[in-house]
């Protein structure tokens, strides 16, 4: 900091200023721009083109790759950086690290962490994504061939941040296959992958997307099971959604996904029945995966009317009686009176 004072003085003109008549200071040619970055700060779009050449360069070490990914995804949580990763031509390359045969795993886990940051909340980046048709390569993480379930969950997060309240990204994934992509990832052998996908299904569930728009980009909802409350909607990034309301609504095709899909047998077995899961095959129930599907299948008898197969309706009964046997019925996530009306339909 005595450097830069000891620079700035140094280089002010002089006390009295110079006279009106005198001829205007001759440019600096001598000023070190590492020194101009310090003082001013380099801009973020400058900062993200610099990320993103030293991820995709395959002669760094993998460490160093992953890091300025990192870095790059804390700069995408800004709305107005994510919304420039299509003006600066950002998402081909982004998706090419995920393609390329010779992207290590933790590289690819952390270009789709950056990619579901950028999209989150964002319809404005959600439309530039799928424009370059990236379902084909997301799904495809969530392959039980891929060992990594860190880079499966990933792929759930970049998933949710291109999914939730999109419309057409819902009709591109019946196109991609993406529906029996998702009720696999619901039987995977790590929980959090589990936790996610019941989420991000409860989530598409939700109707009247339009009036319970999620927080602005930044905002996180982790472990909530509550609607989102409803905020501000912002042209700069949500004009799809002003112009059509429509286009946010993902309940009609997720409902109609649940039957033709055979989602929700497969959700009823994730809650009565848990996949075995970690080294030793525990197949203890997990209560937060318990509570994001309860709270899905409340949405779908009370917001949609939903009917269960008797083996379904006799199976939700029975997990619910015996939660509240052994005295946790107040752990099942839901309240009183949305708890009753979940037993009605299961009458």
């Amino acid at each position: 900091m005595e450097s830069l004072l000891r620079w700035g003085i140094e280089n002010s003109s002089s006390p009295g200023g110079s006279s009106s008549d005198a001829p205007p200071p001759a440019p600096r040619k001598d000023l070190d721009p590492a020194i101009i970055d310090l003082i001013l700060g380099r801009p973020d779009s400058e900062l993200m083109k610099d990320a993103l050449t030293k991820a995709s360069d395959e002669a760094l070490s993998e460490d160093a790759r992953v890091a300025a990914l990192d870095e790059m995804e804390m700069l995408v949580e800004s709305i107005d950086n994510a919304n420039d990763l299509k003006k600066l031509g950002m998402w081909e390359p982004l998706q090419n690290l995920l393609t390329s045969p010779s992207t290590p795993d933790e590289v690819r886990m952390q270009t789709l962490w950056v990619i579901g940051t950028a999209l989150q909340n964002n319809p404005s980046a959600q439309n530039a994504y799928l424009a370059i048709e990236p379902l084909p390569a997301v799904l495809s993480f969530l392959s039980p061939s891929v060992r990594s379930s860190q880079l499966r969950s990933k792929a759930v997060y970049a998933l949710s941040g291109l999914l939730k309240h999109s419309a057409s990204a819902v009709s591109a994934l019946e196109e991609a296959g993406g529906w029996d992509a998702l009720r696999g990832a619901l039987e995977d052998s790590d929980i959090t992958v589990r936790r996610k996908t019941a989420f991000l299904l409860s989530t598409l569930l939700l109707p009247n997307a339009a009036s319970t728009y999620p927080p602005a980009n930044g905002t996180r909802l982790h472990g909530s099971t509550s609607e989102p409350a409803p905020a501000p909607v912002h042209a700069n990034s949500h004009a799809s959604m002003l112009a059509d309301p429509a286009g946010v609504d993902t309940a009609r095709a997720t409902l109609a996904a649940l039957h033709t899909h055979n989602l929700l047998p497969v959700l009823v077995r994730a809650l009565v029945a848990p996949t075995p899961h970690g080294p030793d095959g525990d197949s203890e129930g997990d209560v937060d995966l318990e509570e994001k599907v309860l709270r899905l299948l409340h949405t779908y008898v009370v917001a949609h009317a939903g009917e269960f197969s008797d083996e379904d309706k006799r199976q939700v009964r029975e997990f619910i009686a015996g939660k509240e046997r052994e005295g946790a019925g107040e752990h099942l996530g839901l309240l009183e009176d949305e708890l009753h009306a979940l037993k009605d339909a299961l009458a």
